[in-house]
């Protein structure tokens, strides 16, 4: 009894220091495709900027409308052949218990656009890590958010007047 308890117990100590020491390599393999999906998005590599998605993947842009499955992003992006550069200034990763899944939050920056976040979901597939949700944010600080509240209130109010006639 002891003996198979003995075993036992070093069996998933084994097995947890495994995941342990999975999970630093896969913060590594995660980082490279996020820092991939920004550095081709840049370039306007759109080749390879997709392939770091899975095909059943959706962007959610910073537009309330902009819910979009990956044909209908690719269209949308290969418009603008020089792309758009964000780049992250921090990063955070989580993983599912089963480390086959994990997500994230980063903040980035822009020249043109100063901050913004990016969250998401990546899988693990046989390629190594996709991303299956983006959904880019302008975070509002609390200081301001009753009067952009009040601005885009009345932005919505007036689209929907123009849509009426």
């Amino acid at each position: 009894m002891f003996r198979s308890l003995l075993m036992a117990s070093l069996i998933l100590l084994g097995f947890s220091l495994t995941v342990i020491a999975d999970s630093e390599a896969d913060r590594k393999a995660i980082d490279a495709t996020l820092d991939g999906v920004h550095r081709h998005a840049s370039t306007g590599d759109w080749n390879e900027y997709f392939d770091l998605y899975t095909k059943d993947a959706v962007f959610m842009g910073t537009d309330i409308t902009e819910r979009w499955d990956m044909p209908t992003f690719m269209a949308y992006a290969k418009e603008r052949p020089s792309g758009w550069h964000y780049w992250a200034i921090e990063r955070h990763v989580d993983f599912t218990p089963d480390g086959n899944s994990a997500w994230f939050d980063e903040i980035l920056d822009n020249e043109k656009y100063g901050k913004s976040r990016g969250t998401g979901v990546l899988v693990r597939t046989q390629n190594g890590w996709k991303v299956a949700q983006y959904h880019l944010t302008f975070p509002i600080p609390n200081d301001i958010f009753v009067e952009v509240i009040k601005d885009i209130r009345a932005f919505e109010a007036k689209v929907k007047t123009e849509h009426k006639d």
